[in-house]
């Protein structure tokens, strides 16, 4: 018989019993009633959570220049001219969309992680949108972000098509509950969004294993441009990368948190963004429903309140993998 997530058509009574969620009971059950709104900002605003992160001692990619005006954008050859990478994207963005990756100049040109190239005018234009709020959340008015481009780690690098992987930690009441890695492919040109192309890989809470792969929700094993080996690679500095993200409880007070971190080259792990409303591909990524860890999650968190840190994490791998060792 198939496994569950090799067949197109799944009865609700499975989707029960493997723990499947969707978006209306991971909004009625486990978000609002977790997410105290006055805390939105603190995650919606990235300018916002680069500050708490900071303050809270978690490292955050370099910040170059904040465009704030239609004005300061006419400038924008000028100003970018000292970076030979960056990264752009809007503070109030959504979803992966708006983030502009440049890696290189060619003369008076960029290069973007995918490699076509384009003028100034390009970036100046792109810069426009992000003001124009065309990717932010409600379409509201926005800032433009420069930042520092990422180097990822060399183990990371290898299975990504130009671009810098990502690993998105799911979490509850401050406790890790499901992780994934998510790579660039030709297609999502050098981004790690999914329903952009991106793969995503599970991965194993404990050991920092990547356990499981999906591209467009169908498994795979090698990466479709690259022909590389997508399981059975450790995370470098996985541990940090827990420890970071569950500390993005107590920097946003948020119950329900998706945490995105990259693995710097030289830095290792560095926070990338926070997001109230993570989506649920992590399931089939991990190839496991949401569901059951949340309950016993839950169960734990009401019998053991103001836990640190440190207990959250160690819960987290004994329930839901192999132990591993904490700073």
């Amino acid at each position: 018989m198939k496994r569950w997530w090799h067949r197109w058509l799944i009865l609700p009574s499975e989707l029960k019993r493997l723990g499947l969620i969707g978006l209306n009971q991971r909004n009625g059950t486990y978000l609002l009633p977790n997410n105290n709104r006055k805390f939105y900002r603190r995650v919606d605003d990235k300018l916002v959570t680069k500050t708490l992160a900071q303050e809270m001692g978690l490292a955050v990619p370099e910040l170059y220049h904040v465009f704030k005006t239609q004005r300061g954008v006419t400038d924008i050859e000028e100003t970018l001219a000292g970076f030979e990478s960056f990264v752009m994207k809007p503070s109030r963005g959504s979803g992966g969309r708006g983030v502009l990756v440049i890696v290189g100049r060619r003369g008076k040109k960029f290069v973007k992680a995918s490699g076509v190239v384009i003028s100034a005018k390009d970036v100046e234009r792109h810069a426009t949108e992000i003001l124009g709020g065309l990717f932010s959340l409600g379409g509201s008015r926005d800032v433009a972000m420069v930042e520092a481009c990422i180097s990822s780690h060399a183990e990371l690098s290898k299975i990504s098509y130009h671009g810098a992987p990502d690993v998105r930690v799911i979490m509850l009441h401050g406790y890790p509950v499901m992780a994934m890695l998510r790579v660039a492919t030709r297609q999502s040109d050098g981004r790690a969004n999914l329903h952009q192309g991106a793969i995503g890989i599970g991965i194993d809470l404990a050991s920092g294993r990547t356990i499981h792969a999906i591209h467009h929700s169908s498994p795979i094993t090698v990466h479709p441009d690259l022909d590389t080996d997508l399981i059975g690679l450790t995370i470098p500095g996985w541990s940090q990368v827990l420890e970071m993200a569950t500390k993005g409880y107590e920097m946003t007070g948020l119950g329900y948190l998706g945490a995105d971190l990259i693995v710097d080259a030289t830095r290792g792990p560095v926070v990338i963004e926070l997001n109230a409303r993570p989506g649920l591909a992590i399931q089939l990524a991990n190839a496991t429903g949401l569901r059951h860890r949340f309950e016993k999650v839950k169960a734990h968190a009401m019998t053991h309140p103001g836990e640190d840190w440190k207990t959250r994490l160690e819960f987290s791998t004994q329930a839901f993998g192999k132990k591993i060792a904490l700073p």
